[in-house]
C-alpha cells in the first residue's frame, strides 16, 4: 500500500510512487489508451522498467524496441527514452538514486 498520490504526466498517463529511499524509489506509471506518450526525456538517473502489463515501444538513445508483459530492461544515466503505448498498461520503474522531483 503507498500513500503517494496519483499525478497525471500528460493524455492518458499517471504515475504513482510505489516507495523510496535516498538511494532507490519504485514508480508505476499507468497508460490508459493506446497511443498514450511518455515523452521523450533524460535523467541522471539509472533506470530498470519492468512491463508488468500491456505493450510498449521505447526509443533508447538511437535504437527502438517492443516490449510486453514480463520483459524488462536498464536505462543508462544521460540516455534520451520514452514511449509510445501500443496497448493499455502498467510500467514499474526503478531509480537510483531517488527521483526527489518525483516527491
Amino acid at each position: 500500500m503507498t500513500d503517494f498520490p496519483v499525478v497525471p504526466t500528460g493524455e492518458n498517463v499517471s504515475r504513482q510512487v510505489l516507495s523510496d529511499h535516498p538511494d532507490l524509489m519504485v514508480v508505476a506509471f499507468r497508460f490508459a489508451k493506446e497511443g498514450a506518450e511518455g515523452a521523450l526525456h533524460n535523467h541522471p538517473h539509472v533506470q530498470s522498467t519492468y512491463v508488468e502489463s500491456g505493450r510498449f515501444r521505447f526509443t533508447l538513445g538511437d535504437r527502438e524496441l517492443e516490449v510486453g508483459p514480463g520483459d524488462s530492461f536498464v536505462v543508462p544515466s544521460e540516455i534520451t527514452h520514452g514511449c509510445v503505448c501500443l496497448a493499455p498498461g502498467t510500467l514499474v520503474d526503478c531509480f537510483t538514486p531517488r527521483r526527489d522531483d518525483f516527491l
